[in-house]
């Protein structure tokens, strides 16, 4: 169990905001914190600080006005600190060697790898075979829908078919070098983790050894990650955003650090 460190970037500008109100129009969103700081500031406290393994994530689409400026300032993340953090948000067969180039350690996809709501394991392969599955990190972030857990694509906004369950992950684990799963429904509340979610995260990390799973959603307080470290039996990394005085929440990013 490992603090994996976080740059969300929005709108050319690192935020934390409410991972349910992120919407394609007007590239909107409801925000919890926005910095004065540029991604690579962030990048360089982390590199200080010995923290592999945080994610990058750009929140805009290509479509978008902003996304040439938050493209910007992930690059200057990655270049701050090669090879310490993994990035993704519109990762391509095409572009993801171009951010390892540019000094990611993996790139994250999700989207590029579901078509029509479903997966669509031509593109899953084709990364594979772009920049090995060594550096690939499958985001399977997902959203609670008829009482199971499903994978949500294009900046959690659409539900695809895929259940997040022991199947899946048995699946999926052979294509990727991790798996960084955010419960969205809690994302930037601060209100609680999905404890369902972790505890049968949990579980199939301690059978399925050889492969990183990060959670990430709802931590708000230090109480909350010590039941985060009893519920995932201490298997799972994890993230905080918001939550973190960092990002102007209350945990103190020097305890966990530490942790």
């Amino acid at each position: 169990m490992r603090f994996r460190p976080c740059i969300d970037i929005h709108n050319g500008k690192v935020k934390q905001i409410v991972g349910g109100s992120l919407r394609d129009e007007e590239d909107s969103a409801r925000t919890n914190f926005s910095s004065e700081m540029g991604a690579a500031h962030y990048a360089k406290l982390y590199k200080r600080d010995g923290l592999k393994g945080g994610h990058i994530i750009l929140l805009n689409h290509a479509g978008s006005g902003y996304y040439e400026s938050t493209r910007r300032q992930a690059l200057m993340a990655l270049g701050s600190y090669p090879g310490g953090m993994q990035i993704g948000g519109g990762i391509t067969a095409d572009n993801a060697k171009e951010y390892l180039e540019a000094g990611a350690s993996h790139v994250i996809v999700t989207s590029y790898v579901f078509r029509g709501g479903a997966l669509c394991r031509e593109n899953l392969e084709k990364l594979a075979a772009a920049v090995g599955k060594e550096h690939i990190v499958l985001d399977l972030s997902c959203r609670k829908k008829d009482g199971a857990y499903y994978v949500v694509t294009d900046r959690w906004q659409k539900f695809t078919d895929m259940r997040i369950d022991r199947e899946t992950l048995d699946r999926l684990a052979g294509y990727c070098d991790e798996f960084l799963i955010h419960g969205v429904d809690v994302e930037g509340k601060r209100s609680g983790m999905e404890e369902e979610l972790v505890h049968m995260l949990g579980e199939w990390q301690g059978v399925m050894q050889g492969i990183s799973v990060t959670y990430a959603g709802g931590i708000g307080s230090l109480e909350d990650l010590e039941q985060f470290r009893q519920i995932s039996g201490e298997r799972l990394d994890f993230t905080i955003g918001s939550a973190l005085d960092l990002f102007g929440g209350e945990i103190p990013y020097e305890t966990v650090i530490h942790i």
